[in-house]
């Protein structure tokens, strides 16, 4: 259950969009938030008030009452996760930077997604309404489960998460259908498992197995179904998976096609 969101601002537009999504979360789960902001320590004390009432400005207009302001100096990445830790929140949310680049390793985003210790939600789109649609890329990995299972908690009773597994077959062709068939298999039981798992009011799980690349099957799946968010483990290893979902993650963080919920 979603008791406390920190939403982290760091002044641009899209961290306003963030916080209108925190705000939806907090009020669908009677939850509190807490807006951060990390101050550079070289900044002088008039440019560091004015930033204070241009976060008070954001907090009065979006979040709702009894919200609070938090504010530090540091280094973003590292500022934001010790104030994951000191301020009990289970559930950050971030603001996505629609970059063109690849995913770099020494980004901020980065460091926040591998040592964050909750979920990670990443805000792209402007909406302000509860998740209704949901896709999971789901591996055999403890890790996939554990974001599949969060976010079933996260979003309302009423919406649908469909959790899509992708074989990529070996050049053996008997010897791929073979493994197509145990591999179906094994996600109707892992489903049918996680499913009992759930609370009754949770949204409507659905699943299926295709054949191909990973990433062009995902890519394709959300341009024909457009989901509101992308559920993804971070660190998936499992058998099959060999750290895939990890790479996943890397690269939907950066080139976010819809909000993006990401779990270690």
């Amino acid at each position: 259950m979603t008791g406390h969101i920190l939403i982290a601002h760091d002044l641009r537009s899209t961290a306003d969009l963030a916080l209108r999504r925190a705000t939806q979360l907090a009020r669908q789960h009677d939850a509190k938030l807490t807006l951060l902001h990390v101050f550079d320590p070289k900044l002088d004390q008039a440019e560091r008030e004015r930033i204070e009432q241009q976060l008070d400005r954001s907090l009065t207009e979006f979040a709702p009452p009894g919200s609070q302001l938090r504010l530090c100096q540091g280094k973003p990445a590292e500022g934001v996760l010790e104030q994951v830790q000191q301020s009990g929140a289970d559930l950050l949310v971030l603001g996505a930077h629609h970059q063109r680049h690849e995913f770099f390793s020494g980004t901020t985003l980065d460091r926040i997604a591998r040592r964050c210790p909750v979920p990670l939600l990443l805000v792209a789109r402007d909406e302000a309404t509860p998740y209704h649609k949901a896709v999971a890329a789901i591996d055999f990995s403890l890790c996939a489960c554990t974001a599949l299972h969060e976010a079933c908690l996260l979003l309302p009773g009423e919406a649908s998460i469909h959790a899509l597994h992708v074989f990529e077959p070996q050049k053996n062709a008997a010897s791929a259908e073979a493994e197509l068939l145990t591999q179906r298999a094994l996600i109707d039981q892992l489903i049918h498992d996680e499913a009992l798992r759930l609370p009754p009011d949770s949204p409507r799980l659905s699943h299926e197995v295709k054949v191909g690349g990973i990433l062009r099957t995902l890519q394709e799946y959300i341009a024909s179904q457009q989901p509101q968010l992308l559920v993804l483990g971070s660190h998936g290893r499992g058998a099959f998976s060999q750290a895939l979902l990890g790479s996943l993650a890397q690269h939907y963080l950066h080139k976010a096609p819809c909000d993006v919920f990401v779990v270690r």
